[in-house]
C-alpha cells in the first residue's frame, strides 16, 4: 500500500485568529474595521454556525441593568467564584458589555422589549433576546472587511514557536522550555476534508477556541454520548496548544458542572430565572434554600438529595400558566429545541409536570468558571505574540456571550497597539515534524486500539478517578495519582492510532488535546488542597475550605514537566506580566487559629468588598450560570 502524503499550503498573515466562534469573530470585526492588518481566521467548522452560539441563545446573561454598575458584576462574580477571580479581567469586560449589546442590536440582533420599550430583563444582569441568528450576525461582522479572510474546516494543532536565538521548532518539538524569549510565530494545522496541511506564519496569534468537553464520561452513552451541555467539538485544542508551548495556565481545577434538564441536557437557567422556579425533591420539598443558590450549590444540593434517597429532583414548573408555558416553548426553540420537542411529544408540558434535572459531567471553560490561559489585562498570555480571549482565557468567570465578545475586542486592541511598536519578522519556523506526524497516523497499519476505544478509555479514567459523575464529582489524592498514571500511559499509546482519512485524523488530535488538558487538570486539582467549590472541586482528601488557598493555582510546562505556581489574588484594575510574583507552597504557611487553639481553616471575616443590595444578591444567585 502506497504511503499517503499531505500537500502543504503556506500562508502569511499579520494576525491569525484560531477559532471563529464568539470572541474570534468579534476580534476579527474590530481588526477589520479599525486597521488594514491582514487577518486570517482558522475555523474547524463552518464559521456561520460554529462555536457555542451555533444553535442560538435566548438571553444575554451579562448586561448591567439600570441601577447597577460593573462593580456589582465584579462582586457577583467574586461571590459565585468563592473569591478566585481576577478583578481586573472581570471589571474590564463588565465595563464594555452594554456598549457591545447595543452594537449587536445595530447589527440585527433582536432584543426583546417590555411595555415601556426598555430591554426585557431576566434578573438584574440578564436580558431576553431572540438569538437564533446571533452566530450568523457575528460571522457577517467578521467577514465584511476585505482584509479579513477565513480558512474553514481547518483544525489547528500546534503553535510555531521560536526561542529568539535562531533555534526554531514547532510547539511539540521545542518541548516548551517557557523562557521569557519564547515567542509564537504562527501555527500548523490540517484540513478535515482533504489531504492538505496549512503552515501559517503570523506576527500575532489570538487563540479564541472553546474550552474542553469530552474529558469525562458523559450523561448519555453510546450513540447519544455527544448530547451534552457544552459543544462536543470544543475539545480543549487552545488549552493544549498553550500548554505544549509553555504558556502559563490558571485555575483549571475550577471545573464547571452544569445543572440541566434530564436527558436533553437543556439549560435550566431559563426556567430558574424566567419562571422563578425552585428546586424540589421527590417529596415535593424545596431544597435549594437549604444548600444555597450559587451555581455550585444548586448542583451540590441536587447531588446530596439524590444521595439521601430523596431524588429524583426537579424544577417546580407544574402550575405555571399556559402563557408562561408558551414562552418556555419559544425560549427553548431558540437554543435547545430538543427540550420543547420532548414536552410536546410527551403530551405533558411544564405546566402539567415538573421538569426533572441532573448534573452533567465536568468541563473546563473560562467563560463560566475561571480555567484557562493566565493573561494580563490586555489578554496577552505569558508567551510573546500570543493572546487569548473568550472561553479559553482564564481568571474571568461569568463572561457568557457579551463578556467573551468584550475579551475579543480587548485582545484586538492589544494586538493593534503591540504591532504598532513591534518589528516582528516573518517566521522561518519549520512545520515539517508536525506534518510528518499527520502522515504517520494516516500511514499506520499496526494499530491495536481504535479511536473510539481511546476516547472511552480516557473518559472512564477521568470519571472513576478524577471526580466524574460515577463518584458524585468527588476525587482524592490517591485517585488523582492513579488517573495521572493511566492518562500518561494512554498518551504513550496515541502514536499507534490509525487514521483512515482526515476526519479520523481530526478525532485523533481531539483526543490528544483532551489528554493534555486532563493531565494539566489533574495537577491543578491535586495542588489545591481544599474544597473551595462544592462539586466543581470536591476534594475528599481535603473536604474543608482553607484560607491559605486564597490564591491562584497556576501551571506551566518546563522541559516536559508540569510545574505548579501559586500566585496571589489580583485586586487592582490593571495587571502586567512584568509584575507577576509567585508565593510559597500554601502548606508551608501556618493556618490561622481560633480561640480553642485549633486551626481555623476558613475564619469568618467581614468581606473586603462592599455589601450589595439584597435584590442583587437574590437575583444573581437564583439562576446561577445557565
Amino acid at each position: 500500500m502506497a504511503n499517503t502524503h499531505i500537500e502543504v499550503r503556506k500562508y502569511h498573515t499579520d494576525v491569525l485568529i484560531i477559532g471563529g466562534g464568539t470572541a474570534g469573530c468579534y476580534a476579527a470585526a474590530l481588526l477589520g474595521e479599525k486597521t488594514d492588518l491582514k487577518v486570517l481566521i482558522a475555523e474547524k467548522a463552518g464559521i456561520m454556525r460554529s462555536g457555542c452560539l451555533a444553535a442560538g441563545v435566548n438571553a444575554l446573561n451579562c448586561y448591567i441593568t439600570d441601577g447597577h454598575t460593573p462593580d456589582d458584576y465584579v462582586e457577583y462574580s467574586r461571590q459565585d467564584g468563592e473569591g478566585i477571580i481576577r478583578d481586573d479581567l472581570v471589571r474590564s469586560f463588565a465595563e464594555r458589555v452594554n456598549d457591545i449589546t447595543h452594537d449587536l442590536e445595530k447589527r440585527g440582533l433582536v432584543i426583546l422589549k417590555d411595555e415601556n420599550g426598555n430591554y426585557a430583563t431576566r434578573g438584574w444582569r440578564n436580558i431576553k433576546i431572540n438569538g437564533e441568528n446571533i452566530k450568523p450576525i457575528l460571522a457577517k461582522a467578521a467577514l465584511e472587511s476585505e482584509n479579513v479572510s477565513v480558512l474553514e474546516h481547518v483544525n489547528i494543532t500546534d503553535l510555531k514557536i521560536s526561542d529568539g536565538n535562531g533555534n526554531i521548532a514547532a510547539g511539540a518539538d521545542l518541548n516548551a522550555s517557557a523562557e521569557d524569549d519564547i515567542e509564537v510565530t504562527g501555527a500548523v494545522g490540517f484540513s478535515v476534508r482533504e489531504n492538505v496541511a496549512f503552515d501559517i506564519d503570523a506576527k500575532a496569534v489570538l487563540i479564541a477556541t472553546g474550552g474542553a468537553a469530552g474529558l469525562y464520561r458523559p450523561n448519555n452513552p453510546g450513540f447519544s454520548r455527544h448530547k451534552m451541555w457544552y459543544p462536543p467539538f470544543n475539545t480543549g485544542a487552545g488549552y493544549a496548544m498553550g500548554i505544549m508551548s509553555g504558556a502559563e495556565m490558571t485555575t483549571m481545577e475550577d471545573r464547571f458542572v452544569a445543572l440541566r434538564c434530564k436527558d436533553t441536557i437543556a439549560p435550566t437557567g431559563t426556567i430558574a430565572q424566567g419562571v422563578n422556579a425552585s428546586q424540589v425533591n421527590s417529596n415535593g420539598e424545596v431544597y435549594d434554600d437549604r444548600y444555597g443558590r450559587k451555581t455550585a450549590d444548586r448542583i451540590y444540593g441536587t447531588v446530596q438529595e439524590n444521595r439521601a434517597g430523596r431524588g429524583p429532583c426537579f424544577l417546580k414548573t407544574s402550575g405555571i400558566s399556559k402563557a408562561i408555558e408558551d414562552d418556555l416553548y419559544k425560549a427553548y426553540l431558540n437554543m435547545a429545541p430538543s427540550q420543547t420537542l420532548r414536552w410536546i411529544e410527551s403530551g405533558q408540558g411544564p405546566s402539567a409536570i415538573d421538569t426533572e434535572i441532573e448534573g452533567t459531567e465536568p468541563y473546563v471553560t473560562g467563560g463560566h468558571t475561571a480555567g484557562g490561559f493566565w493573561v494580563d489585562s490586555g489578554r496577552r498570555t505569558t508567551v510573546k505574540n500570543l493572546y487569548a480571549a473568550g472561553d479559553v482565557a482564564g481568571g474571568a468567570p461569568q463572561k457568557y456571550v457579551t463578556g467573551a465578545l468584550a475579551e475579543g475586542e480587548i485582545a484586538a486592541e492589544s494586538i493593534i497597539n503591540d504591532l504598532k511598536v513591534s518589528d516582528l519578522r516573518e517566521s522561518e519556523t519549520s512545520a515539517d515534524a508536525i506534518i510528518k506526524s499527520y502522515e504517520a497516523f494516516l500511514n499506520n497499519n499496526d494499530s491495536f486500539i481504535s479511536i473510539d476505544e481511546a476516547e472511552e478509555a480516557m473518559q472512564k479514567i477521568m470519571d472513576e478517578y478524577a471526580g466524574g459523575i460515577r463518584n458524585d464529582y468527588q476525587y482524592n489524592e490517591k485517585g488523582l495519582s492513579i488517573a495521572e498514571n493511566k492518562i500518561r500511559k494512554l498518551m504513550e499509546m496515541l502514536p499507534s492510532l490509525k487514521a483512515d482519512d482526515m476526519f479520523d485524523l481530526l478525532h485523533i488530535f481531539e483526543i490528544k488535546d483532551r489528554l493534555w488538558v486532563c493531565l494539566d487538570l489533574i495537577y491543578h486539582m491535586r495542588a489545591r488542597k481544599e474544597t473551595r467549590w462544592h462539586i466543581f472541586g470536591e476534594n475528599a482528601s481535603h473536604p474543608k475550605r482553607d484560607r491559605r488557598y486564597d490564591l491562584y493555582v497556576n501551571s506551566i510546562l518546563r522541559n516536559g514537566k508540569i510545574e505548579i505556581i501559586f500566585r496571589p489574588l489580583v485586586k487592582s484594575d490593571s495587571y502586567s506580566h512584568t509584575k507577576a510574583t509567585s508565593i510559597a507552597d500554601p502548606e508551608s504557611v501556618e493556618p490561622a487559629r481560633g480561640e480553642s487553639g485549633e486551626p481555623e481553616l476558613y475564619p469568618k471575616e467581614k468581606s473586603e468588598a462592599r455589601d450589595l443590595k439584597e435584590d442583587i444578591k437574590a437575583g444573581a444567585m437564583k439562576g446561577g450560570r445557565s
